[in-house]
């Protein structure tokens, strides 16, 4: 019964990072629900609470009447029972009454203490969120805790507190063990069984871009802006930067000397593969320089559609494709517009085709025999005879037929 409850859920509330104003309202809140749970009402009661030495003081204000005029036992009291805490007491003034926490009996004691901790916990919840919601973007560390099979739980290096990454936020190649650390943004904060839940993400766009913030001083000091990023998360990046100061190159500062900046964020990333283009508000100029390292011809605008016709010399068709389509996807969305390839062919003389522009018709083994017998180009086989064909390929004779179906099919929409 002699327990030191502030000092105790102080100390509580100190670990749990709530302010001592904060703690101090939920203990006098606490306590006076005790109080009108004893006396039906707390309007004569004072709790006083010491933060900076944890005392807690709970006083009871009556006015004294003479003996036998008590009309009310909760607002008055009489001469004589006043006289029996303080001798000095006089009718007409008020007297203060300081009561014990084992005059509410343990059980209600017991009950308190439930109804703080419970509060205090609510409280650090919505800390958390409120602590966290405000720096969704914000890049985090933290060490790996525990591993379990769709999430890894990683302690804030900032704060102690637990943050939440999902393995459909992690890049392909990630691969931790407890103890290790671990760099994300955060992406959102949700509430989860009225538990707020602080996911991180490795894949977002965000995170590149506060990497790159984090590497280049001058996007920190606002002489480079990122105006965009776009990501194939573990494969592929391209990130348009733009310098307020026209003696800065924002491409080269972001690269660093001889690749020094992008080397540690592209090593973070599992060698991501980054493009750092400038940014600029003509349309053509923007989506030639996003279809990087291609060379582009020429680029038609349907610019109320948001397509592009893209025209480019048949060698640099499968760059501007890339690997995977990976190339062009990313320059569609960079730019916002949709990019259709075509190859740009001479008036009087068809340029020959790469064997790999026919992946989608053609599958990779049976073009991967025809390399293999030095047929590169899409000429190299229609050069050579059926018959030539199957016997050096050792392929079918209908599957033969068929590629040189596809090929002359190829040939024929180009000379119409």
């Amino acid at each position: 019964m002699n327990i030191n409850l502030a000092e105790i859920f102080k100390e509580f509330g100190n670990n749990k990072n709530i302010d001592r104003p904060t703690m101090v309202r939920v203990l006098e809140d606490v306590f006076r629900t005790l109080i009108r749970k004893k006396y039906g009402s707390d309007e004569n009661f004072n709790v006083i609470v010491n933060p900076q030495q944890g005392d807690l003081e709970l006083w009871r204000v009556r006015e004294i009447v003479p003996d036998g005029e008590v009309m009310d036992d909760r607002t008055q009291i009489s001469i004589s029972e006043a006289k029996a805490i303080e001798e000095d007491y006089e009718i007409g003034e008020e007297c203060y009454e300081q009561l014990r926490l084992e005059d509410f009996g343990r059980r209600a004691i017991q009950a308190a203490r439930q109804t703080l901790i419970s509060r205090i916990m609510e409280l650090e919840k919505d800390e958390i969120y409120k602590r966290y919601v405000d720096r969704v973007g914000d890049l985090v560390v933290g060490e790996v805790s525990q591993i379990m099979k769709r999430d890894v739980l990683i302690i804030d290096d900032a704060t102690g507190h637990e943050l939440l990454l999902p393995r459909s936020e992690c890049l392909r190649r990630d691969y931790f063990r407890k103890g290790d650390m671990v760099r994300g943004v955060i992406k959102k904060v949700e509430m989860k069984n009225n538990t707020p839940v602080v996911i991180v993400s490795r894949t977002d766009e965000m995170f590149l871009e506060r990497l790159m913030e984090q590497e280049v001083p001058e996007i920190e000091d606002g002489l480079i802006a990122i105006k965009a990023v776009v990501r194939i998360p573990g494969e592929r990046a391209k990130v348009a930067v733009e310098s307020y100061d026209d003696r800065i190159d924002p491409v080269g500062a972001c690269v660093g000397m001889k690749g020094s900046r992008i080397h540690g964020i592209v090593r973070e990333l599992h060698n991501e593969n980054i493009d750092v283009i400038p940014y600029t508000t003509n349309d053509k100029l923007f989506i030639q320089r996003a279809l990087t390292p291609a060379k582009v011809s020429s680029i038609e605008l349907d610019e109320e559609n948001r397509r592009a016709s893209v025209y480019l010399e048949p060698d640099q068709v499968s760059l501007a494709i890339g690997k995977g389509g990976t190339n062009i996807k990313l320059a569609s969305r960079l730019t916002g517009y949709e990019i259709d390839v075509y190859r740009v062919q001479d008036e009087y003389e068809l340029d020959d085709v790469d064997l790999d522009e026919f992946a989608d018709e053609i599958e990779e083994w049976i073009i991967d025999r025809l390399k293999a017998i030095g047929c590169d180009t899409a000429r190299n086989v229609l050069d050579l005879s059926k018959e030539e064909l199957v016997r050096r390929t050792d392929l079918e004779e209908e599957t033969v037929e068929e590629v040189l179906r596809i090929l002359r099919e190829e040939f024929e929409e180009e000379t119409e």
